[in-house]
């Protein structure tokens, strides 16, 4: 899945050259607020076609995703997404969740008139893809998710990581929070603590085609992406040679052309 032509390489520097002249994230020439559920949350819109979906991280925002928009840009109607409580999504609320996360983008699609779309999603925003496809089945029609977990223990994760957000958990649960920052800081660190809790047969309820994708050094374990591929019928699986969590980022050009291909077969 990596054989690449020169072109590639070309087409991705001058696409990673527009990237630096574009302020992703920042861009009020393609922003635009959706009152959705209780909050304004933030989109920005690039290209025209096919409709694609760009879900980030935790903590992140759509420049997070900034290295892969202008390629996808150059062919689909690209929407990517400040999930709630991140970028420029403000949310004030005390409650947070991936389902919650899946809903909004749902919502986005049905004020956008988009009956259904492909969606890419990173580390949470992976997670988030996976929720969507099964609490709105209708509303993806390819999903690509790189760096999901299942579930928030130990094995999870990379060896050590679950044993030092414990002793983080633990050193800053009952410090007091005053600041909208601190608070916003904290609910995004429970988010990945408490969740995503998804069961192997809630992973059989998706139907869409779906690209399962790690890196070969994640900070995911191995072992949660081959089991989300195992469990959804429809699925393929990507492991990343030389690559950590940042897939998208560590080798754009091979991610850009392999999930494309995907995305049209």
């Amino acid at each position: 899945m990596k054989k690449l032509i020169p072109v590639l390489f070309i087409l991705c520097a001058a696409q990673s050259l527009t990237a630096q002249k574009i302020s992703y994230g920042n861009n009020a020439a393609a922003g635009k607020y959706y009152a959705i559920r209780g909050i304004q949350l933030y989109t920005e819109t690039y290209g025209t076609g096919k409709p694609l979906v760009l879900l980030h991280g935790n903590g992140g925002s759509i420049a997070s995703m900034a290295a892969i928009i202008p390629y996808f840009a150059a062919q689909y109607q690209v929407i990517a997404i400040d999930s709630r409580a991140q970028g420029k999504s403000v949310d004030t609320k005390d409650s947070l969740s991936f389902e919650m996360m899946a809903d909004d983008v749902a919502a986005i699609m049905d004020d956008m008139k988009i009956a259904s779309a492909d969606v890419i999603g990173w580390s949470d925003g992976g997670i988030v893809a996976l929720d969507l496809a099964m609490r709105h089945p209708s509303k993806i029609h390819r999903l690509a998710s790189t760096g999901a977990n299942l579930w928030p223990d130990s094995t999870a994760f990379r060896t050590g990581f679950w044993q030092s957000e414990l002793r983080d958990y633990n050193a800053q649960k009952n410090k007091p929070r005053t600041t909208e920052k601190e608070k916003n800081d904290w609910k995004l660190f429970l988010l990945d603590w408490l969740q995503p809790n998804i069961s192997l047969t809630d992973l059989h309820s998706i139907k869409a085609p779906s690209l399962i994708i790690c890196g070969d050094h994640d900070l995911i374990s191995i072992e949660h992406t081959v089991q989300i591929f195992q469990n959804i019928a429809t699925a393929e699986l990507w492991v990343v040679p030389h690559s950590g969590h940042a897939t998208l980022i560590e080798h754009t050009a091979d991610f850009c052309s392999v999930v494309d291909r995907f995305l049209k077969e």
